[in-house]
């Protein structure tokens, strides 16, 4: 008989595509393993230890993944490191292939070595540009941000680059992984 693991899963979403791929991993992984998803805004008071596992899933905006990620990791790097963990960023530049994996992505790269977290599995997937829901400041830097990427700049739609068996594929990673 297989004994269920503990898993943490916290996101760091900005406009919530994290958020629904980290919804995806927890799918995943609850048909064999006890889930506790929670918001990284909501995560200060937990306790790692009483996890086997913790996946954290955080987005970028502007370059950058939101200060409470960097924070949270850089005050829990011991237990972080005791345990097994994931961690995956999601950001637009990983719809270009040879910015889609951790060895070639700029925002996970340059993440990683801040924290100086070593995750036992990292990944990078691309997220979505939602220009209808965005207010004026937002939809313009960015359309501004895909122009000069050769990105989408239609602001009547939404683009989204996920690549959603990449994500089940680390779903099964994460809940097999021991």
């Amino acid at each position: 008989m297989k004994i269920m693991a503990k898993i943490l899963m916290a996101h760091s979403s900005t406009d919530g595509q994290t958020k629904k791929i980290l919804y995806r991993l927890k799918q995943v992984c609850e048909v064999h393993h006890s889930v506790t998803f929670v918001s990284i805004d909501c995560a200060s008071d937990i306790d790692l230890m009483k996890f086997d596992k913790i996946v954290i899933g955080a987005s970028v905006r502007y370059g950058k993944h939101r200060p409470v990620l960097n924070e949270f990791i850089k005050s829990r790097l011991d237990k972080l490191h005791e345990k097994q963990s994931f961690f995956f960023s999601v950001n637009v530049v990983a719809r270009k292939a040879e910015k889609s994996s951790p060895d070639t992505n700029p925002y996970i790269k340059r993440f990683l070595a801040d924290t100086a977290w070593k995750p036992t599995k990292a990944e990078v997937f691309a997220g979505k540009v939602d220009y209808p829901s965005y207010g004026f400041f937002d939809k313009n830097i960015i359309r501004l941000i895909m122009f000069f990427t050769k990105g989408p700049t239609n602001t009547t739609r939404c683009y989204e680059f996920t690549d959603w068996n990449k994500v089940s594929q680390f779903a099964k990673l994460v809940s097999k992984f021991s």
